[in-house]
């Protein structure tokens, strides 16, 4: 869908949406960002916790160098240039985080000027991927879990002092459909260079919208609101959608909006106030006195870029090319971890079309212990008729739960390719038993070839091939 459709059917002809994304990123670390304590979700609340992480007088911090490491190779994955860094303070009374201020960076952060390329080409620019500390976790009894409403609140400090990497975009997203594309392929970055685990379920991977619209057409930058911590894509397009709608409805009314973060209730459909949106010199940020500037070298950068995995937009790439087919066809493919298999395969003699059928529709799974080789003699049974398309997927299967050979798995189970005289006498007997279900096909309702063909399978016990079926059929109805 392109920008200009989508833009129409959201907001009235004239406007447009202007989004920028924060998205806060764990690292994949096993400790924190400053100290000893286990980095892991789920454990029991305020187990993973030290004087450190706590900010009790006399704590002082020390950067893990694996999350050092993991910031640069993201920062690196995103095309930023790795610069020497420095710790600030952010202060600002976070209920969350006892020694009220974050460790974070501001004038100097490590990772800045990067881009990502979405699937359909178009290039959003990063600002910047500083790193930083997260606070912990506050749980709102009563009143929906909101804070104002709330009975009493609960706070685990686990989370406190987790390593964060927060990836900053440009204000260049006109859609909520490109938000949505520019956080997945994100996600996919981070699975590829393995630096996080990018659960948003967990919490892993949070993503803050900052929305506001102006006319179309224009370059100016109105006033925009903050959705904070949404948790799915689904979440993030609605909440943008109904945050831009609602601008658009105050700045027609006379009135605009207030710059300030919002909360988006999922089940409501909404966003709610939250508190005023400060500015960066109302967090009053200066140098942490307790750390050092973070100097990379060239040396580790080289390393950095000479390890660099494959990325998503190079390997869908690589299989359009493989595949003969556009880049948004090998979406799947990538997200599934597949297009290795599928290049493979291809290479090694497997038809390119039956290769992207089956890794789309036949291995939502994986690829198990499924080889390239008996991947490609699989493919090249079902091209020469040997094996029905039933047949072929109860082999394949068998391939992914167990490896093995295509040809002798098939052999064990029976499986042989039917006459086309039985396949005739069949199709016989259907049309003498079924003449208006005939009469129907032949008038050309092809809706009814279905029924033939499920009829026939049926009586095979899937051993019949369909698309021979098909053709016999087509061939009745030309005599």
């Amino acid at each position: 869908m392109s920008d200009t459709t989508e833009t129409k059917q959201v907001l009235p002809d004239g406007w447009e949406m202007v989004i920028g994304l924060e998205v806060h990123v764990e690292l994949a670390t096993k400790t924190k960002l400053f100290c000893g304590c286990a980095n892991h979700f789920g454990d029991e609340p305020n187990t993973n916790i030290c004087p450190t992480c706590l900010g009790l007088p006399g704590s002082l911090p020390v950067p893990n160098e694996q999350a050092i490491h993991f910031a640069m190779v993201l920062g690196r994955a995103l095309g930023c240039s790795v610069e020497p860094g420095i710790f600030a303070r952010k202060n600002y009374f976070y209920p969350d985080m006892p020694k009220d201020y974050q460790t974070t960076q501001y004038e100097e952060p490590t990772n800045e000027h990067g881009a990502i390329t979405l699937p359909d080409g178009r290039v959003i620019a990063i600002e910047r991927a500083h790193i930083e500390e997260d606070t912990g976790k506050s749980t709102h009894l009563g009143g929906g879990g909101r804070i104002h409403d709330a009975t009493a609140t609960l706070v685990d400090y686990n989370r406190a002092g987790v390593p964060l990497v927060e990836v900053v975009s440009g204000p260049e997203m006109r859609t909520a459909d490109e938000a949505r594309a520019y956080v997945a392929e994100l996600r996919d970055i981070l699975l590829a260079t393995g630096v996080s685990d990018a659960r948003m379920e967990e919490g892993s991977m949070r993503v803050d919208a900052n929305v506001s619209v102006r006319p179309t057409g224009s370059d100016e930058l109105r006033t925009r609101c903050e959705i904070k911590n949404i948790n799915s894509l689904r979440s993030l397009g609605r909440a943008i959608n109904y945050e831009a709608r609602r601008h658009v409805d105050l700045w027609t009314n006379n009135d605009q909006p207030t710059q300030e973060t919002r909360h988006w209730d999922e089940e409501g459909g909404r966003t709610t106030s939250g508190r005023s949106k400060e500015d960066a010199e109302d967090y009053r940020y200066f140098a942490c006195p307790d750390l050092p500037p973070l100097v990379p070298t060239a040396e580790t950068i080289a390393d950095i870029d000479s390890s660099m995995p494959a990325l998503p937009a190079a390997r869908r790439a690589a299989l359009a090319e493989a595949a003969g087919v556009a880049e948004a066809d090998t979406l799947l493919a990538i997200e599934r971890g597949l297009d290795g298999l599928a290049c493979e395969t291809i290479a090694a003699g497997g038809d390119a079309t039956a290769v992207m059928k089956h890794v789309d529709q036949n291995l939502a799974e994986g690829q198990g212990k499924l080889t390239s080789a008996s991947f490609a003699a699989l493919v090249s049974m079902e091209a020469d008729g040997a094996l029905s398309s039933t047949q072929v997927k109860t082999v394949l299967a068998e391939l992914v739960a167990n490896g093995g050979d295509p040809a002798a798995i098939a052999a064990s189970m029976g499986f042989e390719a039917m006459d086309t005289g039985e396949l005739d006498g069949l199709l016989d007997q259907l049309i003498a038993d079924n003449p208006d279900e005939w009469g129907r096909f032949l008038e050309g309702d092809n809706k009814v070839q279905g029924f033939f063909v499920g009829q026939i399978m049926k009586a095979t016990q899937g051993k019949a091939d369909g698309k021979v079926v098909n053709q016999l059929m087509r061939q009745r109805a030309q005599d």
